[in-house]
């Protein structure tokens, strides 16, 4: 989805959709006020007539609302304006995305900048409507062979400032804000996927996409090299399975070359029987989470290329499955480590 900002006053943009908040007691927002005044008090009349009171979570839907240029209006209830603070300018965006979602609208504003909490600046106002929303209308459909028949995704989401001042504040916290629903959304779909096709190969391609696509410098070591380096604990996971390991090192340089960078490690377990310690078959299909700690490095690693954080990371992600097998590592083995330490392996589910 195409995250944007626009200034103008909201009754005279063209849009599928503008979205205006309402708080208990039927109070109107500044951007609600604003289209209220164009239509001639058509909002205040809906709401004395008691289609909407204005609490938390409620919505209404409007359709050629008098003087507006917008196709519809949607009002969302922000609940009692004194409590309102993060969580609830957050649960805010949320309903308004789930509500978007449902009427086919291709492209909406949020008019919200000028909400509270007041102690937050346009900037994260607008990075948090970008990341909030692409959480609530995320869909993970890749692996269906007919998607489910739901009204057309929303294409593009705006976010409205009704004065210029402040709009480049709003674009720059818009765009980091996609640009870390974009590393979140990556994150999703790589847990969402199955074993069978995340495998370690699947992982380490993933990141020399992101190498390729982002300017970043990707290593990915085999099996041979983690041998030569000594590598032997995290061999020994992978002993009994028939996909080959792989340890994956993805690079961000945008810092100061010698600035100490931050490096992030994510487990990478694309499957975790449990290995010869089996683990109960009940929900034993849920360990194909086990490499969510990769996907999360993958997803931060993504966001701060785009976002071209002025910062040195280093994402390092090794992974592998944990399979029962011939040559899979059995409990009371004993490995050598890189460090050189000798470790007994009591449970290779542990």
């Amino acid at each position: 989805m195409e995250f944007c900002t626009k200034s103008g006053s909201p009754e005279k943009l063209r849009t599928s959709c503008i979205v205006a908040g309402i708080f208990e007691s039927r109070k109107l927002s500044s951007a609600a006020a604003v289209i209220d005044r164009a239509s001639r008090k058509h909002l205040s009349k809906i709401l004395a007539a008691g289609d909407m009171d204005g609490k938390a979570g409620s919505t209404l839907l409007l359709h050629g609302v008098p003087g507006v240029s917008a196709e519809r209006v949607l009002l969302i209830g922000l609940g009692k304006e004194k409590v309102f603070g993060d969580k609830e300018y957050r649960a805010a965006i949320a309903c308004a995305a789930r509500k978007l979602a449902e009427t086919g609208a291709a492209e909406a504003c949020l008019y919200v900048a000028a909400l509270p909490p007041k102690k937050r600046d346009v900037a994260w106002k607008a990075r948090q409507a970008a990341i909030v929303a692409s959480g609530e209308l995320y869909r993970f459909e890749r692996m269906k062979s007919k998607p489910d028949d739901s009204p057309p995704q929303l294409r593009q989401l705006c976010f409205g400032i009704e004065q210029r001042e402040g709009e480049a504040n709003a674009a720059q916290g818009m765009a980091e804000g996609a640009a870390i629903a974009a590393g979140m959304d990556l994150a999703r779909d790589l847990g969402n996927l199955p074993g069978n096709v995340c495998t370690p190969s699947y992982l380490a391609d993933q990141g020399l996409a992101l190498g390729k696509t982002l300017g970043l410098a990707v290593d990915v070591l085999e099996r041979e090299d983690m041998e030569k380096l000594g590598m032997n604990t995290l061999l020994s996971v992978a002993r009994g399975s028939h996909e080959p390991p792989k340890f994956i090192i993805l690079r961000h340089s945008g810092g100061s070359p010698k600035a100490k960078p931050v490096v992030l490690v994510g487990k990478g377990i694309t499957f975790d029987s449990g290995g010869i310690s089996l683990k109960p078959g009940a929900e034993m299909d849920e360990m194909k989470f086990d490499m969510c700690g990769a996907a999360s490095v993958l997803g931060t690693v993504k966001a701060a290329a785009i976002m071209k954080l002025p910062l040195n990371i280093v994402g390092v992600i090794p992974a592998t499955e944990n399979m029962p097998g011939g040559r899979a590592s059995k409990p009371g083995d004993i490995v050598r480590s890189m460090s050189g330490k000798t470790v007994e392996i009591l449970n290779t589910d542990a």
